[in-house]
């Protein structure tokens, strides 16, 4: 209501594989690209634009993205779309009016789990773009290693096989992360992301990059992500620190 209807932009051939772009005044603009959870299978790029006024008041350009969810699609494909719409943006960012040298990530819940992946992407290899086309990532209530979720009731629609629950668990492959990142949880999470954050977070230090733990007090699961759509909301000022914004 407050920006009006956002650009809807095709960044790959299949239906769902299009993003909301809200766009801030003037050129190079830098860009916030927001990953929404759901576990894995529902919520849209339409559901995620609350925190888009913050970022296009503070100048920068807020994707929303849309892809595929299972059981449409198999968990690899899933994170392939989330791939292919950075890399997307990457290269089109000028011609949008943003900066492709300041382009940054966040996501909640299983939305926090594939932007830990675009973190580790090889981007060089698999697009053949820099290394570090992500500039930071905000990860907020996620699920980091898919071994639990193997385990639990979410394996009646989460298809996994060893190899790709290998290949798919953010925490396994710290030592990939190409960008500064924030673990961030709720404390009133369930106790299995709150460990997810914990154990992450330690991996991360065992691959010998820094990463502040960040935990949000007094809220739970889903009021959590709701202070990334303030200014004086931990993950909005977060978010904003990172892009140099604040």
């Amino acid at each position: 209501a407050r920006l009006g209807a956002p650009q809807v932009l095709r960044y790959g051939d299949s239906a769902p594989e299009t993003l909301d772009l809200y766009r801030a005044a003037g050129p190079g603009a830098p860009i916030h690209v927001f990953v929404h959870g759901g576990a894995w299978t529902r919520m849209s790029a339409r559901d995620s634009a609350a925190a888009a006024p913050l970022f296009v008041g503070a100048g920068a350009h807020f994707a929303a993205l849309d892809f595929a969810l299972l059981p449409t699609v198999e968990l690899g494909e899933m994170v392939a779309q989330v791939r292919r719409a950075v890399a997307w943006l990457y290269r089109h960012a000028v011609e949008l009016g943003g900066n492709p040298a300041r382009l940054h990530v966040s996501g909640h819940s299983s939305g926090a789990h594939l932007s830990a992946l675009l973190c580790e992407t090889d981007w060089p290899g698999e697009f053949g773009l820099p290394a570090d086309v992500v500039k930071s990532a905000l990860l907020v209530s996620g699920s980091y290693d898919l071994k639990p979720v193997r385990l639990s009731a979410r394996s009646a629609y989460v298809t996994l096989t060893d190899a790709t629950e290998h290949a798919l668990s953010p925490q396994r492959h710290a030592a990939r992360l190409g960008c500064p990142v924030i673990v961030a949880y709720a404390e009133h999470d369930t106790d299995e992301f709150r460990r997810h954050a914990r154990d992450f977070h330690a991996a991360i230090a065992a691959a010998g990059h820094r990463a502040p733990l960040l935990r949000g007090d007094g809220v739970n699961h889903f009021e959590f992500i709701e202070s990334l759509a303030r200014p004086d909301g931990v993950l909005g000022r977060a978010a904003l620190t990172q892009m140099g914004l604040a």
